[in-house]
């Protein structure tokens, strides 16, 4: 059983800096809410005077998030003394700012202990694993072309926006590549009607998840339809306290330290989701190997890894993970944990 160890090092003279970063991106990233065309992340760099803990943490509009409110909330706590990640939970809510502070706090007790964070949390870790790689909204042909570019992938995730094109872009990249695996994602943009219509279809191309279909404050028509492949939650899952209305609902969770407010509380979600039957993708937002690295943490005993943000960079941090045909490393101490 994984557990949270108590803070082994003494954090009452922490100093606390946050700073925004940007990061290009390789190629636009669509979704059905918009596009980007860089990564703006916050990043964390805490010191106790000896060692120096850094954590990432991605401001997300669809959860009210900025890079200004993101800076706010952690410049509220730079001055808390005593700082360890019980009392870090009473003073942030769960979100991006308390994922790049909990994640600094991991990383500065694994220098602290000279142990990894993984050690520290017992952990098992399988070296290396499998992440999907997103292939971005666009038409079916542009699709098929971006999925027949990483044809050495293993695992593609397809974009999706519940327009009267999803099953083309499927069938156009099934056609380009029949050998890889298939997701989904609808970014909470289909109907029922449109599930009915297309679900079926979905399952004879092979689709193996089907990511959020329908907004979180209208998921509860899952409990009436076939579930003829696994359905997972993002947008409906953030917290343990979301797990009780998703039961009848979802097969599977996706799990993003940026949702869950760090590696603490990513931990006790994939707990208490194993305990009720839920089957877990490892998530990520658009990112760099910083917020990747705590998240690999959790990826070897997932059904499905879905930690490809560098990939999707012009250009990454220094030390970053070791991707190989769409196999994950484990992070060296050099970049975090």
């Amino acid at each position: 059983m994984w557990h949270v160890p108590a803070d082994h090092v003494s954090l009452a003279t922490l100093k606390i800096e946050a700073r925004k970063e940007i990061f290009p991106l390789n190629h636009p990233f669509r979704i059905s809410r918009g596009g980007r065309t860089e990564a703006s992340v916050i990043t964390v760099t805490m010191t106790d005077g000896h060692y120096i803990g850094r954590g990432e943490g991605v401001p997300i509009a669809r959860y009210n998030q900025s890079a200004d409110s993101v800076l706010a909330q952690i410049n509220s706590i730079a001055n808390v003394t005593a700082l360890d990640r019980d009392k870090l939970r009473e003073l942030l809510p769960a979100g991006a700012a308390r994922n790049a502070v909990d994640c600094a706090l991991w990383d500065l007790e694994a220098k602290c202990c000279g142990k990894r964070a993984w050690q520290l949390a017992n952990i098992p870790i399988s070296n290396p694993v499998e992440t999907s790689f997103t292939i971005s909204l666009d038409t079916p042909a542009r699709m098929a072309d971006a999925a027949a570019a990483a044809i050495d992938l293993p695992i593609l995730k397809l974009k999706l926006c519940g327009d009267d094109q999803d099953l083309a872009r499927v069938k156009a990249v099934r056609a380009a590549t029949p050998s890889v695996r298939l997701l989904i994602d609808a970014n909470e943009s289909w109907s029922p009607r449109h599930y009915r219509q297309t679900v079926p279809a979905l399952k004879e191309l092979g689709v193996e998840l089907i990511e959020q279909p329908f907004s979180d404050d209208a998921d509860a028509v899952l409990e009436t339809l076939d579930h003829l492949i696994p359905v997972c939650a993002d947008e409906s899952c953030h917290t343990t306290a979301n797990l009780p209305r998703l039961n009848k609902r979802y097969e599977a969770i996706n799990i993003k330290l940026d949702k869950t407010g760090g590696l603490t509380g990513a931990l006790e979600l994939y707990q208490r989701a194993r305990e009720s039957n839920f089957k877990i993708l490892i998530g990520c937002m658009v990112c760099t190997s910083l917020s990747i690295a705590p998240a690999r943490l959790l990826a070897s005993n997932a059904e499905w890894v879905d930690l490809d943000g560098p990939l999707l960079l012009a250009r990454d941090r220094d030390h970053g993970l070791l991707y190989q045909n769409g196999r994950i490393g484990m992070p060296g101490p050099e970049l975090w944990g």
